[in-house]
């Protein structure tokens, strides 16, 4: 459920690897959880388990392969490893250990991408991991989380933390809206309905994403009203497994959607859900979502309209939807 909040000029605003932190920390509770990073323990933070539990907290310096085959092993020891670093590095640089020591194995790490998006700014494109969603839904055993505020970060890192298989936990640097309270529904591989249109409009149509861009998506959704164009936005944040039985209800009911992400076209959630539905009930979809091109150096703000993610380009798509 949304904030009553929304909208306004006092938004609260967090980046999403803030409730990882808060997560992680009281996590740390429990003697099998253990940290590991990649010499960002600030940037990703672990800081504060650090201090807290200095005892089960590993800093294997820039070492992001080597990082994952400890994770692996300390699992197989009945740990509960979280492993972080940029997601440009990790799972970006490590994705051949990951894949054969942890998935294949099936051992239950968790693997913490920071950083994702065009959202990083400044950092530019060597920094801006726009392809971890696709290589990582293509390795079996693994599943995907996108919290789409700090809120829904900490909920997701206490669910995983939970589930003895591996998961990939994609967040974010920025600073973005809070969207969700703290009596917000949350399940992994459990899609949810975030806003629900005026009625008597005489235009339907479905957004479904992942991640704060969700927040553009809710934007253009209100201001869409305005034009007779009810839109349900749709909060999909576990990539992998996706929620097939949400699915398919939702792209019965709304019959048009528009799929937003901050990642490349390929292999992201829009593949995933285009996969799916074009064998189960092919639906006119539009795809809101970096178009094959790397990022840049520049402002949150600049990259949205630059890459087409904004709130103004959400609404061109759901003219074209509709057939406007």
């Amino acid at each position: 459920m949304l904030r009553d909040t929304l909208f306004t000029d006092k938004e609260e605003q967090a980046p999403t690897r803030d409730g990882f932190g808060k997560a992680l920390l009281d996590l740390g509770k429990d003697e099998r959880v253990v940290a590991l990073c990649a010499d960002l323990t600030e940037s990703v933070k672990i800081l504060a388990f650090k201090e807290a539990y200095p005892k089960r907290f590993f800093e294997v310096g820039i070492a992001e392969q080597s990082m994952a085959s400890v994770a692996s092993g300390m699992a197989a020891m009945g740990k509960i490893p979280f492993m972080a670093s940029y997601a440009m590095f990790s799972p970006g640089r490590n994705w051949e250990q990951i894949r054969t020591t942890i998935a294949y194995n099936n051992q239950p790490v968790k693997i913490v991408g920071a950083h994702a998006g065009v959202s990083v700014g400044p950092d530019g494109a060597t920094h801006q991991a726009l392809e971890d969603i696709a290589i990582m839904r293509a390795i079996p055993n693994m599943s995907i989380v996108v919290p789409c505020d700090s809120v829904e970060a900490y909920k997701a890192t206490v669910a995983i933390a939970k589930i003895e298989k591996p998961f990939y936990l994609r967040l974010t640097r920025e600073k973005t809206p809070t969207m969700t309270g703290d009596d917000a529904q949350f399940a992994v591989g459990k899609a949810y309905i975030m806003s629900i249109p005026k009625r008597g409009l005489s235009h339907e149509v479905g957004i479904i994403g992942c991640g704060p861009i969700l927040y553009e998506a809710l934007k253009a959704g209100k201001e869409m009203e305005s034009e007779g164009v009810a839109v349900t936005v749709a909060n999909m944040h576990t990539v992998k497994p996706l929620d097939t039985d949400f699915l398919l209800r939702f792209a019965k009911d709304k019959k048009r959607i528009v799929i937003v992400e901050e990642h490349q076209k390929y292999g992201g959630l829009g593949s995933a859900i285009a996969e799916f539905l074009s064998e189960h009930m092919p639906v006119p979809l539009e795809f809101i979502s970096v178009q094959d091109r790397f990022g840049q150096s520049g402002t949150p703000t600049e990259l949205y309209h630059e890459y087409g993610l904004s709130s103004e380009h959400i609404k061109e798509k759901i003219r074209r939807v509709v057939g406007r």
